[in-house]
């Protein structure tokens, strides 16, 4: 076995430790990278086998050299990823810009610092206890000349780098390998490297190639560009479901009309429904998009209170407030309804009498919190108290939920319990109510999901399977309330149906609302198959994967079960939570504000999108996506490839003398094309948009090696192959459009328009290039398609959606100066204004890093009152009545 690189390259002296490591004999040789007997395709370094095979993907290179050693490589390979495409470039860049970089270079460059140096204040090494193939990666990174004194200040990193130098592997390659430079990296592949440099036209991401080419992918790659058909597009319709087909419903978590969404909220739920419904159309599969606004319920009433107007006044305001947010994000609605509606009400009311006909409704007598001053029954959301739960205790527990322990409440068993509006302590009155005996429905239930949950995101099982393993319980489905829809049976006529009975019916009232036979949606023949995916954020789950499906397996109708649950974890804000009433974060009204378009938004939401675990959002991050993968990679090469079309050959697709590298090149684009498609019919957005970047990474690393601008001045032959490399790109921006449309359809829209043809299709059973611009064919007017986002205005972003809070989260620091020589008077005025600021944060969100900053501020006012006063703290009358009084 033979390692093969160039010399002064950082990555083959990982190789080469790597080998020593896993105690396999091996040689190195150092080759020149313009060595003519070099396969152009193959990176720098590679493996050769004895056998004669060679290895040339870093991935597939270091889990062959360490395969006998190491037990699970995820982790490892996760890291190796990150440190190739993440870390490496900004290093690299960092290190041969010196002091000419960017303060933003730095910046990014010491948040990834600090990202490794947690991570081995943790673990020994990067993935776990024992060496993988990222921690030979770093070393050989950080061992060429000037990198090190980059992180002098990480001394866990400092310690690592000084520990892993001394094994007898390293050293030995240390011996074999001198002069480490980044300058290699960027000559070690002949089309292009991975070290961002200022040039235009560099790639700044490792291609993710990671096994060889096989013979008979490059057979099918030729077949599928030459000889295979294009389906055409199917014409625009009112989409009702077909014998035969693939039938797809896709709804999204109904948004609540009490809020403003954030960018958290909109990827949760609509911006994910909406790619995928996008990704769903261009397969041709019969698709519905679904969605509304969630009207009824506690939350709205609570918001009307606040803002002194009616339910239905604060509908009409956030309904047109969330149309227009996500009509600018381009979210692509078959319908986008509202549960407020004539429909919602003839449709819940008849499942209600479904549901009670079938033996599934019990009545029962339940106390409940009468607030004597409101004179009004306390909805759950209208209850505050101390949560009851052992080793809780949480103070501010919501009569439905403990936000504390996570735990569920009844609002009766409260400790202190206080309404929410005006503080009294409220009574327990006896209410009859209706409950739905979910104990009855349960094996029916567990059934089902037993056969359905392989759809499902991991976090969807989880939580459902926590669900059943407690046991069901009879749950209330209507509420003492008046917002909401009114219970058809006699002695209930005040009373309205709870908003989780209600809400997710919503689904068919809204498409009952898009057409007069939403029915064969959600009651379809025997014949007709529906795949249903709902998506949403995890808080969601539970209402999708164990209320609403036992209620429609109670009716027992054939109405439509989910098929598909997509949930997603948080997307937090920097390093903390979005809060609009703090000025903490980016709401969907303010993305319009920042000047960057609504298509880069959306790409960059998918590529934080939360889908294992929590995420943040980062204006750093946004303008390294932006200028890195957008503007270097993506951008950089459909424009690179129209205009030379445009200037050398009239904008006509000039004829194509096919040749071997030609097909190898697509085989490898079909794997991109294969994998897409594999995460995207999964709802892997993130893991979609990295194959997107490898094809135009594929691409970017062609031209660069056939180099046509040069080709063009040469022979007959040269320039026919100068045609032949640029007819092959053009065809790439077809396909590139193509996977782009579900994430950016306005910059799909404008990549269609510019090669002048109306748009791609997927076909996802064979997803292989096509020769879609034949020779002859004549393109558009070539245009750039992205901006660069400028350091200075990201930091002016980020100042102006940073919020008030300078502490970092030291709320001790949040307490006002207070003066001395304040009067009592002056006090209580001072206590009353703060209290009212936290009711209507509390009002406004359950979220208590919000408000509790704001507590501390009281707490400390009626310290300074009581004191004036000579009593204890607790002493403190009520300042509500003294601000009424004044």
């Amino acid at each position: 076995m033979k390692i093969v690189t160039n010399s002064g390259n950082p990555y083959g002296i990982a190789y080469f430790a790597a080998a020593k490591y896993a105690k396999k004999d091996v040689e190195y040789e150092i080759v020149d990278i313009n060595d003519l007997k070099l396969n152009p395709l193959k990176h720098l370094p590679f493996v050769r086998l004895s056998s004669g095979l060679e290895i040339f993907g870093k991935e597939a290179a270091m889990r062959f050299l360490l395969s006998d050693i190491l037990e699970s490589f995820q982790r490892g390979e996760e890291m190796t990823e990150w440190l190739l495409t993440h870390f490496t470039p900004v290093l690299s860049q960092a290190v041969i810009l010196g002091s000419r970089r960017e303060a933003s270079l730095t910046s990014k460059l010491t948040t990834f610092a600090k990202k490794l140096d947690d991570l081995l204040q943790e673990n020994e090494f990067l993935a776990g206890k024992t060496p993988s193939g990222s921690d030979f990666i770093l070393w050989s990174l950080l061992t060429v000349s000037g990198a090190l004194k980059e992180f002098l200040t990480f001394e866990n990193l400092q310690k690592w780098h000084e520990n892993f130098s001394v094994r007898p592997e390293c050293h030995e390659a240390l011996s074999k390998f001198k002069d480490l430079n980044f300058s290699s990296l960027q000559s070690a592949n002949k089309f292009g490297g991975t070290v961002v440099s200022t040039t235009l036209f560099t790639s700044t991401d490792e291609s993710p190639t990671v096994e060889i080419i096989t013979s008979e992918e490059v057979k099918l790659a030729k077949e599928g560009f030459i000889h295979q058909s294009i389906p055409d597009e199917k014409e625009a319709r009112t989409v009702l479901p077909k014998p035969g087909e693939r039938n797809v419903l896709i709804t999204s978590a109904l948004p609540y009309v009490n809020n403003v969404p954030h960018l958290g909220n909109i990827i949760g739920c609509v911006l994910s429904a909406d790619i995928f419904a996008r990704y769903a159309r261009l397969c041709g599969y019969n698709t519905l998009f679904i969605c509304g606004t969630d009207e009824y319920g506690t939350a709205t009433e609570t918001k009307a209170i606040a803002e002194n107007m009616t339910p239905q006044e604060i509908c009409d305001k956030f309904f047109e407030i969330h149309n227009s947010i996500y009509r600018w994000f381009g979210i692509g609605f078959d319908y986008f309804g509202r549960t407020t509606t004539f429909e919602q009400t003839q449709i819940v009311q008849q499942m209600f009498h479904e549901l009670f006909d079938a033996g599934f409704i019990e009545t029962e007598t339940v106390a409940q919190l009468l607030c004597e001053k409101c004179n009004r029954y306390l909805a759950d959301r209208f209850v505050e108290g101390t949560c009851p739960h052992p080793g809780c205790g949480y103070e501010d527990a919501r009569g439905d939920q403990c936000d504390s322990c996570g735990k569920l409440v009844n609002a009766t068993d409260l400790i202190k319990p206080r309404c929410k509006l005006c503080s009294t302590t409220p009574v327990i009155r006896d209410s009859s109510q209706f409950f739905i005996n979910l104990p009855k429905i349960e094996p029916n239930l567990r059934d089902w999901f037993n056969q359905a949950e392989s759809g499902w995101t991991h976090n969807a099982r989880v939580i459902t399977k926590s669900w059943l393993r407690e046991g069901l319980r009879p749950r209330c489905i209507t509420r003492d309330l008046k917002w909401g829809i009114p219970v058809p049976k006699p002695g209930f006529e005040k009373k309205v149906f709870y908003v989780w009975f209600d809400a997710p019916i919503g689904y068919m009232s809204i498409t009952s609302k898009y057409s007069k036979e939403w029915k064969q949606w959600w009651q379809p023949k025997p014949d007709v198959k529906i795949s249903l995916y709902q998506f949403m954020a995890k808080d969601n789950v539970p209402f999708h994967s164990v209320m609403f499906p036992a209620t429609l397996l109670g009716i027992n109708k054939g109405y439509t079960l989910v098929s598909h649950i997509m949930a997603t974890e948080y997307l937090n804000y920097e390093d903390g939570k979005f809060s609009k009433s703090r000025g903490i974060g980016v709401f969907g009204n303010d993305a319009q504000d920042t000047g960057i378009s609504a298509d880069v938004w959306r790409f960059y939401l998918a590529s934080a999108r939360p889908e294992g675990q929590d995420s943040s959002f980062s204006w750093n991050d946004l303008e390294a996506r932006n200028n890195s993968e957008l503007l270097n990679n993506l951008g950089n090469f459909i424009n690179r490839a129209l205009v030379f079309c445009e200037k050398n050959f009239s904008g006509v697709i000039p004829p194509m003398v096919l040749q071997e590298e030609d097909f190898v090149l697509l085989a490898q684009i079909n794997r991109e094309f294969r994998e897409y498609v594999s995460c995207m019919e999964k709802a892997k957005m993130r893991d979609g948009i990295k194959h997107i970047l490898a094809v135009s990474r594929h691409g970017n690393q062609f031209m660069q090696l056939m180099q046509p601008w040069v080709l063009l001045k040469g022979t007959d032959d040269q320039k026919t192959r100068a045609g032949t490399v640029i007819a092959l790109c053009a065809n790439l921006t077809v396909l590139l459009a193509t996977l782009l449309f579900p994430f950016m359809p306005d910059t799909a829209r404008r990549i269609f328009k510019q090669i002048n043809i109306p748009r791609g299709v997927i076909p996802a059973s064979d997803p292989r290039v096509k020769m879609w611009l034949k020779p002859g064919h004549r393109i558009g007017t070539p245009e750039p398609l992205f901006v660069k986002i400028e350091p200075k205005r990201i930091e002016e972003l980020k100042k102006k959606y940073s919020g008030q809070q300078a502490t970092n989260g030291d709320s001790s620091k949040l307490v006002p100066i207070i003066l001395e020589h304040m009067s009592v008077q002056e006090l209580e005025i001072a206590v009353a204004k703060q209290g009212d600021e936290i009711r209507k944060l509390k009002a406004s969100t359950k979220d208590k890093s919000v408000w509790q900053p704001q507590v501390e501020q009281l707490l400390a006012l009626k310290k300074q009152l009581a004191g004036l006063l000579g009593t204890t703290l607790s002493a403190v009358p009520p300042q509500k009545d003294k601000k009424k009084k004044k």
